[in-house]
């Protein structure tokens, strides 16, 4: 796609491959690659933008699969500009790029209990956009506002009312960007928070495979809700469970698998192509519901677009 682009401060890049910006490294290219150097450059950028040509938002592709065809129009890309953390009080402002975990520890050293972060792969956007969580804690749990800057150009103020939070979903709306988010958290003992996040570190490498190359859950608890991590949570409607009861722990397509760790884990085994991993994806939600007659959904985000032959 051929268009004209505003001028700006930041970086902007053509024809720029995605595969080596998301988790599991597969993907085409996108036509252009904005990364901003501060707010402003994204709101002038995206007010003299035609409205015409799309933008997508993206993070540190922790959640995310690129099709191999790649993106049409232009992808935001987030850097060093936006990953600063403040804490005053018991609130702490992230900008977009902090990732999830820097978030977590430094809002645990200045005592503010935001430790259900610790453990999830991404950045603050990317954790707002999905209303992360884990061990029955949520963002919306601890959300107070974020700044978002519109198609038009114009930064705003966004609220919980705002987005409307589900589960592993919010609705802001489409080409708007989130810049940063304010969360107020517990107060507690820094050296008690710190122990507790050791201790969900240590947990989760127990029952995931953190060292493999995957994008984090791959499909929603059909349940709606997150693992609490207690004893009398129950597993009947876990996303892992009604793939195992699909037999589908372990299967493969090309190059990728249902990690035999955790089966709700989709995995790049070294030479996966997105086709490779969405095609395992849909076979996996085919075979699951032919067994269980549970319509799995995607929690990895896809986008852009196939290679057609």
């Amino acid at each position: 796609m051929s268009f004209d682009l505003p001028p700006v401060r930041g970086t902007l890049t053509e024809n720029r491959p995605l595969n080596d910006l998301t988790w599991l490294r597969v993907g085409g290219p996108a036509d252009w690659l904005f990364q901003p150097a501060d707010v402003e450059d994204l709101q002038d950028f995206l007010a003299a933008l035609d409205p015409s040509i799309p933008v997508f938002p993206m993070g540190v592709g922790s959640n995310l699969i690129v099709r191999d065809g790649g993106i049409r129009g232009v992808v935001i890309r987030m850097g060093r500009g936006f990953n600063g953390i403040e804490v005053e009080g018991t609130r702490v402002t992230a900008g977009v790029a902090a990732l999830d975990a820097h978030v977590a520890r430094k809002a645990a050293a200045a005592g503010v209990n935001l430790t259900f972060l610790r453990t999830i792969p991404g950045a603050i956007g990317g954790a707002v956009r999905m209303n992360a969580g884990c061990y029955g804690d949520y963002v919306a749990d601890v959300f107070v506002s974020a700044k978002a800057v519109t198609r038009a150009g114009e930064l705003v103020t966004l609220t919980t009312d705002d987005l409307n939070f589900a589960y592993r979903q919010t609705d802001l709306p489409e080409g708007w960007v989130l810049v940063e988010a304010t969360f107020e958290g517990p107060a507690g003992d820094p050296a008690e928070l710190e122990a507790h996040m050791a201790t969900q570190l240590a947990k989760r490498d127990e029952t995931q495979p953190t060292k493999d190359r995957t994008a984090g859950s791959t499909f929603r608890n059909p349940a709606g809700f997150s693992s609490t991590g207690k004893a009398d949570d129950t597993h009947d409607l876990k996303a892992w469970k009604v793939i195992d009861d699909a037999g589908m722990r372990g299967a493969t397509l090309g190059g990728a698998q249902m990690n035999r760790m955790h089966s709700n884990f989709l995995t790049n085994t070294g030479e996966a192509t997105a086709a490779d991993l969405e095609g395992l994806g849909e076979l996996v939600r085919k075979k699951v519901y032919e067994n269980s007659g549970i319509a799995l959904q995607w929690e990895i985000k896809r986008v852009g677009e196939p290679v057609v032959d």
